[in-house]
């Protein structure tokens, strides 16, 4: 992969982390300003629930952040658009799609018919 493609993923990359970090910083403004204490039991457990959606949320784009800053590891370390499974160069229409994917297409369909007929 070219430099200037590296360039364009690692751009990429750290756009979608900026985002995902203002969103961070949107909800927790959110919660502290909207946090109330209702009289009302159905009002306090929508609330509750609407916190608990968030934060579910949140959480899973926590995890999306640890992803997108090893794959901004692997393009320092020369080492992005490769296929951990099989080590065959992972395409372009791939990587713009997902850039974090770290499988190219064929063993990421191998591996979800595993994890299908397994369960795991």
């Amino acid at each position: 992969m070219s430099s200037s493609q590296l360039d364009h993923f690692r751009q990429m990359l750290l756009n979608w982390k900026q985002e995902l970090m203002e969103e961070v910083d949107r909800t927790m403004h959110h919660m502290q300003e909207d946090a109330a204490n209702y009289a009302d039991p159905s009002d306090r457990a929508t609330q509750e629930e609407e916190f608990s959606l968030e934060l579910r949320t949140r959480d899973r784009e926590r995890k999306l952040i640890k992803k997108i800053d090893k794959t901004l590891d692997n393009i320092d370390r020369d080492d992005y658009g490769f296929c951990e499974s099989c080590g065959v160069e992972i395409g372009i229409r791939r990587l713009e799609a997902r850039p974090t994917a770290t499988q190219c297409i064929d063993c990421k369909t191998l591996a979800e018919i595993k994890e299908r007929q397994t369960g795991i």
